[in-house]
């Protein structure tokens, strides 16, 4: 029985329980209870006290969200990545701004101001049937080297207390598929522990040239000086050539604990939740490839670095057997560099310039159409 059909049984047959007896109000219990599958101290209390106030009403203070409202949600949800909602709820101003600004999205004032008045739990509540998860799993492709490790200090992830924007988590994420035979694609991820800003390049070989040119060309794109490189233990980084380079540069050079992915926590995020996420599994070989993805990433490092917010861990405090967990508001690593006292003004107005010409929509419609063209060249 519906909930309806439950309160207009109850109103027909509380004016007669009432007015009967005790035996007479005995059976219309047994009747009531059998057909609404009450307990029957709560019938008894609902036939005494009559129904409650009807749920269809609206409670005092709360704020209606229509189908308009959720549909605006939904697409400027999409237009983010579908990132969770304590991440969206703080950069929603500023993706609607430019969202409008590019005319991608026209909203009346009463829809954005319900928007904007979202909290991140009702976001969550909103977006629970458009939501949806996948997690494959990859190979492992590190070769150990053991050469010049003596000359690598190590750095574990308790180590790292820069605050200061400039050095760096690299990694190696495989583009092998399910086999890790002959030569494939890989990508070289970068990440600045303080800000979050992200570069990636693809490199057809998995060679020590190869992936040195690609740290070159990700430390000439950085917003900021390369202060530091922290790296696992791979063959492709520890390596004389990077070693000396290191040592010209300047550059402090320090490394992971071999089966430590944890010392290496911040790229090994961003692996999964954008190299994986955007590639996906799939075996890539050859020039062309390398071509398409590297255009790709173009795109991505403008999409990932102005209009994904993320939040960072502020305080963690053990309390019995929980542990409470403490985040700062979620904000994108172009805004965290904006607000560093390191960055410089020159690179500021840089990168604010080119920020108000960005239309995210057609950037992740552009970014799309190279991952199409990319996933034709496939090795299945």
């Amino acid at each position: 029985m519906t909930k309806t059909g439950k309160r207009e049984l109850l109103l027909e047959l509380r004016p007669l329980y009432l007015r009967a007896g005790k035996a007479e109000k005995g059976r219309i219990l047994d009747h009531f209870v059998a057909a609404t599958r009450y307990h029957r101290k709560y019938a008894i209390r609902l036939f005494v006290h009559g129904p409650p106030a009807h749920s269809d009403a609206a409670r005092p203070g709360r704020t209606p969200y229509g189908p308009a409202v959720v549909r605006a949600l939904v697409q400027v949800w999409k237009s983010c990545d579908c990132i969770c909602s304590k991440r969206l709820q703080p950069f929603l101003p500023t993706m609607l701004e430019a969202l409008e600004r590019s005319g991608e999205l026209v909203l009346e004032a009463p829809i954005k101001n319900s928007l904007l008045a979202m909290s991140a739990a009702t976001i969550e509540r909103k977006l629970r049937c458009a939501r949806r998860r996948l997690k494959p799993r990859g190979l492992t492709t590190t070769r150990p080297g053991t050469l010049l490790k003596h000359q690598i200090p190590v750095r574990t992830f308790a180590d790292w207390q820069d605050t200061r924007p400039g050095f760096t988590e690299v990694d190696l994420v495989a583009h092998c598929g399910d086999s890790a035979r002959g030569e494939y694609l890989n990508t070289v991820a970068m990440v600045d522990m303080a800000t979050g800003w992200f570069e990636c390049r693809a490199v057809t070989y998995r060679s020590q040239r190869d992936v040195f040119a690609a740290l070159e060309t990700m430390r000439a794109s950085l917003p900021l000086p390369l202060l530091g490189i922290d790296c696992d233990n791979d063959t492709a980084f520890i390596n004389a050539h990077l070693l000396r380079y290191c040592h010209q540069e300047h550059i402090t050079f320090t490394r992971s604990r071999p089966y430590h992915k944890n010392d290496q926590a911040h790229v090994e995020q961003k692996n999964g939740s954008v190299v994986r996420r955007l590639v996906g599994y799939d075996r890539y070989e050859g020039q062309r490839a390398t071509r398409i993805l590297n255009v790709a990433y173009d795109l991505l490092r403008l999409w990932i670095n102005f209009f994904q917010p993320s939040m960072k861990l502020v305080e963690k405090r053990r309390v019995g057997s929980k542990v409470h967990k403490k985040y700062d508001p979620a904000q994108t690593p172009y805004q965290r560099l904006l607000a560093s006292q390191h960055a410089s003004h020159t690179h500021d107005e840089k990168l604010g310039n080119l920020f108000r010409t960005l239309n995210p929509v057609a950037l992740r419609r552009q970014l799309e159409e190279h991952l199409n063209a990319l996933s034709n060249l496939a090795v299945r």
